[in-house]
């Protein structure tokens, strides 16, 4: 049986691969439980440091597959609703698998990036898009609206009125323009973006576990937090970081060094 989500390790940074390049990696039922039990591997996993999403073939994910759509038309007007709840809590669950993972996360978009695949590449902590990626948040055009997180993430990478903008019309952004307003972080050249996205990722993850995880969960909140509750939150994390073994290694290896 083909796995639809694809796993791997390089050097510390696991590799998650969507795997369903005939439809462009749309997102069904199957895939959306195999990627979140790839995550939760990844997540658990200690020998992993960082996560690089991507897709196989040509995109990186369509968003949701248009046969669940249809599947869903056609159900009895009464459970439309109820159905409709209980697939979104799914696709939520996956979201925030992948948003408040406590390791450093990287969407290598290796091409469209359409809808919920906009979202997933968003909630991610940085984007890096091949020179061919395009990012679209097209749930206008299936009269929807956006429903995995790009309400809340977009605006956040973008300002609120480029954010309206790009959900109302829902337009196709290439990486040049998505690189000028902050959509994406880094562009490099398709035949490379898995291991430049990679590479970046391991050095953006070489500093403390516990460190990082913890400064992540507190900055994922900033915008919507005041000002004391993050100095409070920070107090905490520190008291935690200051009994990591890593902590008292490099405090260690300093003062030793400061010695001779």
């Amino acid at each position: 049986m083909t796995s639809l989500v694809e796993l791997s390790v390089e050097d510390s940074v696991a590799i998650v691969r969507l795997n369903r390049p005939d439809v462009r990696n749309a997102i069904n039922d199957e895939m959306r439980a195999q990627f979140i039990a790839a995550l939760d591997r990844a997540g658990n996993d200690e020998a992993v440091r960082a996560v690089v999403l991507t897709g196989n073939g040509k995109s990186f994910c369509s968003g949701g597959d248009i046969s669940g759509m249809r599947d869903r038309l056609q159900a009895p007007s009464g459970k439309v609703a109820f159905n409709g709840w209980r697939r979104q809590q799914q696709t939520h669950r996956s979201v925030a698998a992948l948003h408040g993972m406590g390791k450093v996360t990287v969407a290598a978009v290796n091409g469209a990036a359409a809808g919920l695949g906009c979202d997933m590449a968003l909630a991610c902590d940085f984007i890096v898009a091949s020179d061919e990626a395009m990012f679209s948040m097209s749930f206008v055009r299936r009269g929807l609206v956006s429903d995995g997180g790009g309400m809340y993430f977009l605006p956040r990478r973008v300002g609120l009125s480029r954010a309206k903008e790009m959900i109302f019309t829902g337009r196709a952004v290439g990486s040049t323009e998505a690189l000028a307003i902050g959509l994406a972080d880094r562009v490099r050249p398709a035949a490379t973006l898995v291991h430049d996205a990679t590479a970046w990722a391991r050095d953006l993850s070489r500093g403390s576990i516990a460190a990082i995880a913890l400064t992540k969960g507190i900055m994922d909140r900033t915008f919507e937090t005041a000002e004391e509750q993050v100095f409070a939150l920070g107090r905490e994390a520190q008291a935690i970081c200051y009994t990591t073994s890593e902590h008292r290694e490099s405090v260690a290896a300093f003062l030793d060094k400061s010695a001779r």
